[in-house]
């Protein structure tokens, strides 16, 4: 789920997600039992459409609310109720549900739906470039503050032990969108294992390269071009200190985005 609003860390407030259950956006004065009484009873059984009349039906301010849910199944169904502030309302279809409230117009939800069909690549690429169009579009007649990025897998957390596979929030920023994606980049960097093709031998002048980079970097080696134990120590301490330890390589090898990332950032 990707959300963006003239709002203090919305993310704290709108995404409720669950590997293998489903996805709940609350919004528009957040009833924030939404997302977690909505999303047992998609663990039940329940349809989104199902959950969405449910909860509805039990809240008295149900006018003033805005909900977007899918299931993982890809079934979804959104709901704006009468007495949201316009421009507000939905569209939703497989694999999505879009909606908005206090935004410059219709352009923006439809913008978010149609990049959401449209876009390559994973879910977060996808819910990012859907947010970021939406923006373009013209976004929260208010302005923007703060975006957020939740994606659940089971298993997916760090080391495994929970579902929060992507969790990434900006709080207070004049241009959250960009921020956010900036963030999604690095999180890719720092929690996305090596791919096979971005594996490159460590040798002839890049022996050099990286030397002087460690140094840079304040990882003492002699610049050499001699690959030593003393440069291999030097190597894994960076990745180990740095937070690589998912880009960790074996003896005489470079991740290739690791070494970007040195590049850079050592300018």
């Amino acid at each position: 789920m990707a959300v963006q609003s003239k709002f203090l860390s919305v993310g704290s407030v709108v995404p409720w997600v669950k590997a293998g259950v489903g996805a709940i956006a609350t919004q528009s004065w957040a009833n924030t039992k939404y997302g977690t009484e909505g999303l047992k009873l998609l663990e039940q059984g329940l349809s989104p459409r199902e959950v969405i009349d449910k909860l509805t039906a039990e809240d008295e301010g149900r006018n003033l609310r805005q909900v977007g849910i899918v299931a993982a199944n890809g079934a979804s169904a959104s709901f704006t109720g009468s007495e949201c502030y316009p421009w507000a309302g939905h569209i939703c279809g497989e694999n999505f549900a879009c909606q908005g409230n206090i935004l410059v117009g219709a352009a923006t939800v439809q913008a978010m739906a149609d990049t959401f069909k449209t876009t390559e690549g994973d879910l977060a690429a996808k819910l990012l470039a859907a947010l970021d169009a939406g923006q373009q579009a013209g976004g929260d007649s208010r302005g923007k503050q703060s975006a957020a990025l939740y994606v659940a897998k089971e298993k997916g957390g760090y080391g495994g032990y929970n579902d929060r596979y992507i969790d990434l929030r900006v709080d207070d920023h004049p241009e959250p969108i960009k921020e956010l994606m900036r963030i999604h980049k690095l999180y890719k960097l720092y929690f996305y294992k090596t791919r096979p093709e971005d594996i490159l031998p460590i040798e002839g002048a890049l022996v050099t390269e990286i030397q002087e980079l460690l140094n840079k970097w304040g990882y003492q080696t002699p610049v050499s071009g001699v690959m030593d134990e003393t440069f291999n120590q030097a190597l894994q301490t960076f990745y180990l200190t740095e937070n690589f330890d998912e880009r960790i390589c074996q003896k005489g090898f470079i991740d290739r985005e690791v070494l970007e990332f040195m590049r850079q950032k050592a300018e």
